[in-house]
This record gives structure tokens, C-alpha cells and sequence, in this order.
């Protein structure tokens, strides 16, 4: 073979700019490129030995090797595969775009049934070692019979020279990087280390650290050339079992990640073992859903239901996406849908690019059914657990169902799918479904849903509504004001009033339709009244069970609601200031307000009807955590002249 010099050719008119631009978005992506590259090659002579087309040595053990040299300021990355004839160094190398991996593919068509196990991006992902270097070589011998070892030098212009190799000597390759001087970090065995297990930790070719295989020399156990002896003769000993070797090199990665078994051969601690170790957690998952899917595209993968906080703001979830066990971005949510991203897993998807735009992946249909088939594999699980483990589902519902109606806020179809699984806990502390819920209290308050949103302030009411066997669904969350609304819009005619909006006719006594109960109405109402003036909007005379509570407040649904918006908003100048309605409702069966109004018209007794009435008010804002400061002073100075007064009698 000659020495050769000549220009890399550029194929593509405009693909310089692109390959730039998409090398340059992470800088570290440039070892995940050479790592896959190395595996794509084991890959590559593999499956030729496989089809009869190479020769292998008996129970070789295959691996891409990292090495680091500080002192020379090299990093190079070498393996095993295929390796390259000189001609072959001319195709993929010198002309950029031009693929490797679509080549072999193309070749082979007919003797495999697929391509998708091949990373095959060697011509492209190959110029990312330009990022950092000011020189590249490549060392190089094909697995073809006679082949002779290739050097290949580039120092990042376009031109290159190609040479005998002296340094190659076994089928392979070896890529080694000059690193440049604003580069310098990746000179640094931790930071390596950290980038290989960010991006490879599943790559199906064991990746070494040279550091490593020094370490198990110096101790005797192995030399890094004869590494597959030593593994060889372990057998299937498990990673665990391997740490336990003294001085026995151990991979960075897990060449069969869990996602890849069927779920039917997988047990409840490998999944909580994988979630634990992928994701740095000591908690344990809810549970998971396992993806597994060959038709119409290729999809595994593995999601798990962590314990989620009820602010749904503050939760972040990681899904890790990976195309051929290469580890392509965390949280994609043109690929998983936005609301899934508070969950926790790995999605393996062969069928997408290892990089593209993100415009693309908006655009692209493969994209958008991927999408909704990972959606609809969590509505199905949902569901089952709800038919089939029904007491497990709702010990779950505290801890998911935020992620759920956030979901179903997201993405309608997701509702759709999954309303049915839809529960909610009640003051009485079971689980209901909103169609339970209604059906019971049809003849009560037909279409309309009563709930909590704060069970500490607003006890009195509940105790008022167990008074009278009556139920309230608790919603207690940030994200139910919006869910409220949402279930309105979809569930038309059915109506959500907070427990103290509203008292309807059910919670009134059976006297309040006599002639005699009117006039005490009446008369309370102007007594109230006469001396409050407008501090509440609205007033209301009841005959409550309860004979211990005087009066209580209700605030109106509708306005209450508008008030909150207006305060989730408070920058954006609404053009209204909305006021919340309160009524107080006064309990004429309480012996307080019978007193009072026997007093209404006593005329020596109408400093203290008024303090009372005004007393009885607050106490009612009180408990619904209702008085300002202002008012709260006003209050503590009343109750003063309140024991001032007694004191005397």
C-alpha cells in the first residue's frame, strides 16, 4: 500500500452546515459517536460470522476499550469489529454523509430480516471528534483474509493522508484524538468516566476504561490485551459476583439492560433493582408498565410510578430515551408526552434518528403514534389495576393522581381513556368514581358534586354534612381548580360546588315552610341586617340539625372561583376586581339566635344585640379563615368588651 494524500469529499451540497450545527448542540456527544461507532463495528462482524461471511475465534470476548493520556493528550477508543480495508477508509471515511451502516445493510438485505440492531452512523458521528481535536488518527484492519492495517491522519482541515499502519495488528479499530488545548477536560479520567455513563450505560458491547484494565494487570489478574480470556473463563458469573474478583476489570455499561426481556421474564426485584440503580433513588417504585413492542414499530422500554408531592410544580420526573441502547436526551417531549415526563423510566426506540430536530420529531407521523401508543400501554395499566386490584389502586390514588389529572388536562384522549378509572376520596374516607358519587345523591342534589379543599378549614361544614348522611369528594391539590373545570367542560350538566357554597334544600328542616318559621326568618333577617349593613352580600335564615352553631358562611361558587383566577393572575390587569358573595346563613335553631331575637326590639339591650351580632359574624369568617387584619383586631377588641360586660352582670 502506498502513502496517499487527497481532499475529504463533501457528498451532500449542504450537509456541512447541518453535521456543525447538530455536532456542536453537546460537546460531550462526541464519545457517545465513537463508543457507538466501535460497538456498530462488533455489531457489524458479528452478525457476518453469523451468516458464515467471517471466521471468529472461539468464545471471543468482544468490547470497545477508553483510554486516557494526560501526558501525550490523547484520548482513543478501540475495538474489535469489523475493522476497515483501505478502500473502505476512502468510502466512509473521506466522503462525509456517506453511511456505513446503510452500505452493510444494503449488502446484506436479503440474508437479514432487519437492519435496526446496526447504530450505523460511523461516516457522520465520526467527524464529532473534530469538536475537541486538533489532530485524528485512525489504526485500522479489516477481517478480510490478507487484509493489511490502515493509518488514516487528519488534522482538522479537510485534508488527510493515508498510510501503512505500523501500531494495528489485530482486526479493529483504534480512533485516537488529539485533544485541543480548550478541551482539556476531557483529558480527565472521572469526566470520561461520567460521559460514558451517562450516554452507554446500556450499550450492547462492554466498554472498558483502560485505567481499569491497568489496575487488574498490576494486580495479576489480567492483561488488557487477553481481557476476553479472563471473562471467558468466569462464565456467567453476574456483575455482582464479578465485583467480588479482586482485580477483575468490570464494564461501565449492562450490555442486557432490563427493558429488552419480556416482561414474563422479569421479576418484581429486577425492576425495583434497575429502578434504583438508574435512577439514584432508595425509594421504591408504585409500580410500572413495560413496553414491549415489535409492530408497527419497534418500541421498549420500562415506566415507573414513583411517589409523587401533590404540588405537581415542584415534581421532576426523567425519562431517558434511547435509540439501540444509546442514550439519546432525557425528557423528549415531542416523543413522551409532556405529562408522562413526571414519571420515571427508558424508552428504547430503534425507529427515531439519534439526532434531528426537534421540528422534525414534531412533524414526523412515526413520531405522533409512538406517542399515542405509550400513552394508551399507561391508560391500559390504569385501567387494569382499577378492575383488577382495585384495593391496590386506591392505595396508590394519593400518590398518582396528580400525574392523572394532570394528564387528563394535557391530553383529552387520555381522559377519555381512562374516566372510568377516574376516583375520588371522601370525607368518609372511601374511593368513589364520579358516576358512583352522582348515582347515590341523585335523589339529593341530582348533577351536582359537593368537595373539600381544605378539610381543616372547613370542618364545620363536613361535620354538617355527616349530620345529614350526606358525602363530598376531597380535592385538595393545586392542579383541582384547574380539574374542576375540566370535568364540567367534559361531564355536560354536571355542576362542582365547594362544601360551603351551598346549602341546598336537603340540609334545611322540615319547619322551614311554616307560616311561623317565615316570620322568624324575617325578623332575623332584618335584625342581622339592620345592624351588619353590607359586610356579607346576602343573608339567610336556616333551621339547621346542629343547634350548637349560631351562623356559618357560604361564598358563592361562581364568584369565589373568578376570585381565585383573578389572584393566580394578580400581574396580568384584569379589567374587573371580583369579589367573592358571601351569605350568612343564621341557624334559628340555635339558643343564642332565639335570645336575640326575643331582645330585638328591647331598647336598653341594643349595645349588646349589636356586639353579639357582630360577634357571631366574625366567629362565622373565622371559621371559614376569612377575617383580615384589620377585621381580626376589631374582632379581639369586641370579645374584650364581650368579657368586660359578663364580668359585671
Amino acid at each position: 500500500m502506498s502513502f496517499e494524500k487527497g481532499n475529504i469529499s463533501i457528498h451532500t451540497e449542504n450537509i456541512f452546515p447541518i453535521i456543525k450545527k447538530w455536532l456542536y448542540s453537546d460537546k460531550d456527544i462526541f464519545i457517545r459517536e465513537l463508543i457507538s461507532n466501535g460497538c456498530d463495528a462488533v455489531n457489524k462482524f458479528k452478525r457476518l460470522v453469523t451468516l458464515g461471511e467471517a471466521e471468529c475465534p472461539e468464545n471471543e470476548k468482544f468490547r470497545v476499550i477508553v483510554s486516557v493520556n494526560k501526558e501525550e493528550g490523547t484520548l482513543s477508543f478501540s475495538d474489535n469489529g469489523i475493522g476497515m480495508t483501505e478502500e473502505e477508509v476512502k468510502k466512509y471515511i473521506n466522503q462525509v454523509a456517506f453511511s456505513g451502516a446503510e452500505d452493510f445493510v444494503q449488502k446484506y438485505k436479503e440474508k437479514i430480516s432487519e437492519g435496526n440492531d446496526i447504530i450505523g452512523h460511523f461516516g457522520l458521528g465520526f467527524y464529532s471528534a473534530f469538536m475537541v481535536s486538533t489532530k485524528v488518527e485512525i489504526d485500522t484492519l479489516s477481517y478480510t483474509q490478507d487484509a493489511k492495517a490502515v493509518k488514516w491522519v487528519c488534522e482538522g482541515g479537510i485534508e488527510y493522508e493515508i498510510a501503512p499502519s505500523e501500531s494495528r495488528s489485530e482486526r479493529g479499530t483504534t480512533v485516537t484524538l488529539f485533544i485541543d488545548e480548550d478541551s482539556k477536560e476531557f483529558l480527565e479520567e472521572y469526566k470520561v468516566r461520567e460521559i460514558i455513563t451517562k450516554y452507554c450505560s446500556f450499550l450492547p458491547v462492554e466498554i472498558y476504561l483502560e485505567s481499569d484494565l491497568n489496575k487488574a494487570s498490576e494486580d495479576g489478574i489480567v492483561d488488557a490485551e487477553i481481557i476476553e480470556d479472563s471473562n471467558k473463563a468466569e462464565g456467567d458469573v453476574n456483575s455482582e459476583e464479578k465485583e467480588d474478583k479482586k482485580g477483575l476489570p468490570k464494564p461501565l455499561n449492562d450490555t442486557t439492560p432490563l427493558w429488552l426481556k419480556a416482561p414474563k421474564d422479569c421479576t418484581e426485584q429486577e425492576y425495583k433493582e434497575f429502578y434504583k440503580k438508574v435512577f439514584h433513588s432508595f425509594d421504591e417504585p408504585l409500580f410500572w408498565i413495560h413496553l414491549n413492542v415489535d409492530y408497527p414499530f419497534n418500541l421498549k422500554g420500562i415506566l415507573y410510578f414513583p411517589k409523587l408531592k401533590n404540588e405537581f410544580e415542584l415534581i421532576e420526573g426523567e425519562v431517558k430515551l434511547y435509540n439501540n441502547q444509546v442514550f439519546v436526551a432525557d425528557n423528549i417531549k415531542e416523543v413522551i408526552p409532556e405529562f408522562l415526563l413526571l414519571l420515571k423510566g427508558v424508552i428504547d426506540c430503534p425507529d427515531l434518528p439519534l439526532n434531528v430536530s426537534r421540528s422534525f420529531l414534531q412533524n414526523d407521523r412515526d413520531v405522533s403514534k409512538i406517542s399515542k401508543h405509550i400513552v394508551k400501554k399507561v391508560a391500559d395499566k390504569l385501567n387494569s389495576l382499577f378492575k383488577n386490584e382495585r384495593e391496590t389502586y386506591e392505595g396508590f390514588w394519593d400518590d398518582i393522581q396528580v400525574f392523572i389529572k394532570f394528564g387528563c388536562l394535557k391530553d383529552e384522549g387520555f381522559y377519555d381513556k381512562i374516566k372510568e378509572s377516574l376516583i375520588f376520596k371522601t370525607i368518609n374516607g372511601k374511593y368513589v368514581t364520579l358516576k358512583d358519587y352522582l348515582e347515590n345523591y341523585k335523589e339529593k342534589h341530582e348533577n351536582k358534586v359537593f368537595y373539600v379543599s381544605d378539610e381543616e378549614q372547613q370542618s364545620q361544614y363536613i361535620k354538617l354534612f355527616k349530620d345529614y348522611d350526606l358525602d363530598a369528594i376531597i380535592l385538595n391539590t393545586t392542579i383541582d381548580n384547574h380539574f374542576i373545570s375540566f370535568l364540567e367542560y367534559k361531564e355536560a350538566g354536571i355542576s362542582f360546588s365547594r362544601i360551603d357554597s351551598d346549602l341546598s334544600e336537603i340540609l334545611k328542616g322540615k319547619e322551614e315552610s311554616s307560616e311561623e318559621h317565615k316570620e322568624r326568618a324575617k325578623n332575623l333577617e332584618e335584625l342581622f341586617k339592620g345592624i351588619l349593613g353590607d359586610k356579607v352580600k346576602n343573608y339567610s335564615v336556616e333551621s339547621l340539625k346542629n343547634e350548637e352553631t349560631p351562623a356559618m358562611i357560604l361564598v358563592d361558587e361562581y364568584s369565589r372561583r373568578m376570585k381565585e383566577m383573578q389572584s393566580r393572575f394578580a400581574g396580568a390587569n384584569l379589567p374587573m376586581n371580583f369579589q367573592e358573595e358571601k351569605t350568612l346563613v343564621i341557624n334559628d335553631n340555635n339558643p343564642i339566635i332565639q335570645k336575640l331575637l326575643s331582645l330585638k326590639d328591647v331598647e336598653d339591650k341594643k349595645e349588646q344585640v349589636s356586639l353579639i351580632c357582630n360577634q357571631i359574624l366574625d366567629l362565622a369568617l373565622i371559621g371559614n379563615k376569612d377575617l383580615n387584619a384589620e377585621q381580626l383586631d376589631e374582632f379581639i377588641k369586641r370579645s374584650n368588651k364581650l368579657i368586660s360586660l359578663f364580668i359585671t352582670l
